[in-house]
């Protein structure tokens, strides 16, 4: 008799089981992981049973305003400066690697500019109002209106974001 595999016979590969965390925060902070099922794995890359893999959060800083929807108007149209408004999600990793450097900015410019933060994931009607397609997005607003060349689409050098901010707010100020 011929052997023949049938792939209905065969053990999955491996087995990714999360555990639940005891604690009742909300969004949790760590996501347990276990490859306890699937030893083979976990000895060719010298795993342990378990691990936690953090979750991270992208969070403001003293000088950042996080808005939504409801206060766009009110915080970034109707404002009587130049207003920087960051497009950003928890997810994205452009985002919490720029997040030091926004908080540089907002501390840097603060007496020029305010820097706001909005989470592409709560505010849908300002993601397609403002055709936001990459994250991070940095757009600038004077007088209710985006500045012509002021958006820019993902992560971003502090020395590079300093050179586009110098050049919107001196343009800006001129008109």
């Amino acid at each position: 008799m011929a052997y023949s595999p049938s792939l209905s016979n065969r053990p999955p590969l491996f087995t990714l089981r999360t555990v639940a965390s005891t604690s009742a925060s909300f969004p949790p902070s760590s996501v347990k992981i276990s490859f306890a099922s699937f030893p083979c794995l976990r000895t060719r890359l010298r795993l342990p049973n378990s691990y936690t893999v953090p979750q991270f959060r992208v969070t403001c800083g003293a000088g950042i305003a996080e808005i939504n929807e409801t206060q766009f108007s009110d915080a970034v149209l109707k404002a009587d400066r130049p207003v920087l408004v960051e497009f950003v999600a928890n997810w994205c990793g452009p985002c919490r690697l720029i997040s030091p450097i926004m908080e540089w900015a907002a501390q840097e410019y603060g007496d020029r500019l305010t820097v706001v933060k909005i989470d592409h994931d709560a505010n849908p009607k300002l993601i397609e109002e403002f055709k936001v397609y990459g994250l991070p997005t940095l757009i600038l607003f004077k007088n209710g209106q985006e500045v012509p060349e002021s958006r820019r689409e993902g992560a971003i050098t502090k020395v590079k974001l300093k050179e586009h901010l110098d050049a919107l707010l001196e343009s800006v100020s001129v008109t």
